[in-house]
């Protein structure tokens, strides 16, 4: 015999009445979906950020190679390989932050503390963890932030 539905069609118990998995086991249903895409955003913005420290390291040498060949010559030539040489290493520098701000997300994930602040435990809302999935904190927090 199959299971049946005690209510009429499109009503649904209260939570805790009627069906009791249907408030809680529908939530953790959700929560996991949710931990899902967060997962598959959070490793698809992983692989880009590798892509572009990937090709920022790979100018850096470049502009390092250029330096020395332009060390031979006018001052004014060392000087351009140089300053590129430095915005190399500084987005470099920043794709690295925002790669340890994935992978911090992708542990909050794994250890259950996802879209709650590091801080103060509060939940994250979710508009922001939509604009980054990587959020650490609310924006009250973040701005608070010294």
């Amino acid at each position: 015999m199959g299971i049946t539905n005690p209510e009429p069609d499109g009503a649904r118990a209260a939570p805790g009445r009627g069906r009791p998995w249907a408030g809680s086991g529908l939530r953790l249903l959700l929560r996991s979906m949710d931990n899902e895409q967060a997962r598959a955003r959070l490793l698809a913005e992983r692989a880009e950020v590798e892509d572009l420290l990937r090709d920022t390291e790979r100018a850096g040498q470049l502009d390092r190679e250029a330096e020395d060949e332009a060390a031979t010559g006018d001052i004014e030539d060392a000087a351009q390989p140089l300053t590129a040489e430095g915005m190399d290493d500084s987005i470099a520098e920043t794709l690295r932050e925002r790669l340890a701000a994935l992978d911090r997300a992708l542990r909050r994930l794994d250890d259950g503390t996802y879209g709650r602040s590091v801080r103060s435990g509060v939940p994250i809302p979710e508009e922001r963890l939509e604009a980054d999935p990587a959020a650490e904190l609310t924006i009250e927090e973040a701005r608070a932030r010294p």
